[in-house]
């Protein structure tokens, strides 16, 4: 998956958890798996070994990835001082990783909203909402990353109770692993990529989604995807799930430029329409949303098309990250603007590699 280039820079990264250095705070976040706590470089707690270490680019990511913040060097405030409020806010959602503060909730408790989400994003570096929605799909995912049977233990690991993380995974997914026995089952699995991990829910009729995890929309496509189908989503091992993997771990380490992927069907016959142009984009190319649209031969339909983009959620097999701005400038990619230059770059750095898979 991760070529020599990004391997060297994870060897980097460990060295300076050896030595404590804190000039590369800001630059990544190492997390330990056998406590579930994620940390700053230069935090002042006994050193892990390697085996048990990962890094991740910032703090959303490892919240994701379901790891809770370092006591010690408390890796998620942005600044020195620690706003009583935003502290306060922060455990009330520790405290139940699965619950929903909404603004009522912190009006009843004496809490202007406003207020609130202004000493939020100052000691946090992101907003309560995001806080929020990183703990409760965290505590989820993370049960999805073990991609076998969860047990209590499995689901009491880095979080302060097995039943929030079981009502997170119900909430987000429909069922508890434990239940979801009697409706229909869609598998997922955990798909980790230089750029950040990815979701993929597949089963017989072939892969309903595959998109990064920190994705914002991520959540009602999940919910979506149930209610369509009466499913529940459990993690569990699927061929189409591991073709998935398999061909990603390909892409991202430059051998392959094409996606042959067994596809679930969905969607209205307008946007099977818009996603199939965008399967027609070569890598290393892209289009506008002006002259996708002429393709289609709608040429008024360019904000129509920009909807369909934004609701395809099998990023990179189906590359909606191809299609930028008519003044060519890159734009709407629910993955971050970051990743699309980078996924951009990559491909056509892949159009002129000789020997890469083209199937």
């Amino acid at each position: 998956m991760p070529n020599d280039g990004f391997t060297q820079q994870l060897d980097d990264f460990w060295a300076a958890v050896l030595r404590r250095d804190r000039s590369y705070e800001g630059q990544f976040f190492l997390a330990v798996k056998t406590t579930g706590v994620f940390c700053r470089p230069g935090c002042p707690a006994r050193t892990p070994q390697r085996r048990n270490v990962e890094f991740f680019p910032d703090a959303q990511a490892a919240l994701f990835a379901g790891y809770r913040a370092c006591m010690r060097c408390k890796p998620l405030l942005a600044s020195s001082a620690a706003v009583p409020l935003a502290m306060e806010l922060k455990a009330w959602v520790d405290a139940d990783p699965a619950a929903r503060l909404r603004e009522q909730d912190l009006r009843d408790r004496g809490i202007d909203p406003s207020t609130a989400r202004r000493q939020f994003q100052k000691a946090f570096g992101m907003t309560f909402h995001a806080y929020q929605r990183a703990r409760r799909m965290g505590a989820a995912l993370s049960t999805v990353r073990q991609g076998a049977p969860v047990i209590d233990a499995q689901l009491a690991h880095g979080f302060e109770s097995a039943s929030g993380f079981r009502d997170a995974f119900a909430k987000v997914f429909g069922a508890p692993p434990s239940r979801a026995a009697g409706v229909r089952q869609l598998l997922a699995r955990w798909i980790d990529t230089p750029l950040g991990a990815m979701l993929a829910v597949a089963d017989d009729e072939g892969l309903h989604l595959i998109d990064w995890v920190d994705r914002r929309g991520l959540e009602r496509a999940i919910g979506r995807l149930k209610v369509r189908l009466k499913a529940a989503i459990v993690p569990g091992p699927h061929a189409v799930l591991d073709q998935a993997a398999r061909k990603m771990a390909e892409y991202f380490a430059g051998r392959r430029r094409v996606f042959t992927l067994p596809l679930a069907p969905q969607g209205t016959p307008f946007q099977n329409a818009v996603w199939n142009a965008l399967v027609q984009i070569p890598a290393g190319e892209t289009r506008t949303y002006s002259g996708l649209a002429a393709t289609l031969g709608q040429p008024t339909a360019v904000r129509a098309v920009a909807r369909a983009n934004g609701d395809n959620f099998r990023g990179i097999v189906v590359p909606c990250h191809r299609v930028i701005g008519a003044d060519g400038n890159l734009t709407g990619y629910g993955g971050g603007l970051a990743r699309k230059r980078w996924l951009i770059e990559h491909e056509r750095r892949l159009r002129v590699a000789p020997g890469n898979s083209g199937a």
